[in-house]
Order: structure tokens, then sequence, then C-alpha cells
């Protein structure tokens, strides 16, 4: 599998390579707008039947700039509300609650099981038809010996997570399009990776 660095780099230039060209700025906006919409409901009930359709629809927004399709508009971020919308939500709820539970054991495996199950929303976007316990099953599969890559993966934005803040916080708007890339780049690389060694 390619190298973090490499994965780093995709999403840059993905992103169109720095902070103010079009497709960072697009990817911005897009993880606002789900980030707003799950932040005002957060406290209530209707929070936790957001989630799951918005998560699907921010991942298929990332995977569709990973592959190079540009988007005109927004809509792709509310696809899971139209394309699977109980199953979207029942991914992310059941996800939630594997999470939560194994976070009762102390907080590691908690974090082990987050990234056990990282990958099931972009599964479930390739294939919409496929229920919760694929999604999580296959995602399972994939992160087998990869947890930790990925764990390091997201500990290498760190320091750009910090410089950001440090711009009085505004910084930190700009990483996480480039964090969340590098994430949709890993997920194509493993998958590509899978495709490869099963030929």
């Amino acid at each position: 599998m390619v190298s973090n660095s490499e994965l780093r780099a995709n999403a840059r230039k993905q992103l169109g390579g720095n902070i103010f060209s079009s497709p960072w700025l697009y990817m911005l906006v897009a993880c606002l707008i789900v980030s707003a919409i799950e932040g005002a409901t957060s406290a209530f009930v209707v929070g936790f039947i957001l989630a799951g359709p918005l998560e699907y629809g921010l991942v298929k927004v990332l995977v569709k700039q990973v592959k190079g399709q540009q988007l005109a508009d927004f809509t792709d971020l509310f696809k899971g509300f139209t394309e699977d919308f109980a199953g979207t939500l029942i991914l992310w709820l059941l996800e939630y609650v594997f999470i939560f539970l194994w976070s009762l054991l102390f907080i590691i495996p908690g974090i082990i099981k987050s990234y056990s199950y990282a990958l099931a929303f972009y599964i479930k976007n390739d294939d919409v038809k496929k229920d919760w316990k694929t999604c999580i099953d296959e995602s399972r599969s994939l992160m087998d010996g990869y947890k930790w890559k990925l764990f390091c993966l997201d500990l290498s934005f760190l320091g750009w997570y910090i410089l950001g803040a440090l711009c009085f916080g505004i910084g930190t708007l700009f990483v996480v399009p480039y964090h969340q890339m590098a994430r949709a780049n890993f997920y194509e690389a493993r998958v590509a990776e899978k495709v490869t060694s099963f030929n």
C-alpha cells in the first residue's frame, strides 16, 4: 500500500494544491455544511437521525473528488436521505453503539474499534444495497492489520491542527478537508491493494 506521505500528497493535489483553490474551498464548504447541521441538532434526537445520512453524503462527495469527478453543487451531501435513509441511519447508530460499548472497557478498546469501523460508510457508498452488518464486517476485514497505519495518518495531521488553532482557530477549518481527503485516499488505496492481492 502507498505511504501516508503519498496519501497526503494525493489529497493536496485533488484539492487543487493550496487552501484557496476552488476544490479545497468546495470541500471546506461541504465539511462545514455537514458539521453545522450535525452541531445544530446534536442536542436533540433529530441529531441521531441526521448523522448517518449526512456522513454517507460527505463520503460520497469525498470519493467523487478523489476520483476526479468535479461537482457543480452540494446535492450529493444529502443523497443519504434519498438513496437509503434507513440503511445509513442504522449503520451510524449501530457503529456508534458498538464503539460506545467497547469504550466502557476503558478508552483503548473503543478507539481500536472506531478504526475497525472507519471504512463502513465508504463501503456503503460503493454499494448502497449492502446492509449495516456487511459494511461493518467488510470494514473490519479491510482494516485488519491497517488500523495502526490509519491512526498514524490521522496523527500526522496533529501539527496542522495545532498550527491552525494558533491562527485564531480559523486555520483548522482548512485542515479538515485535507484530513478527510487523505482518509478517502486511504480507502481507495486499501481497496485497490485488496483487488490486486486477490487477482
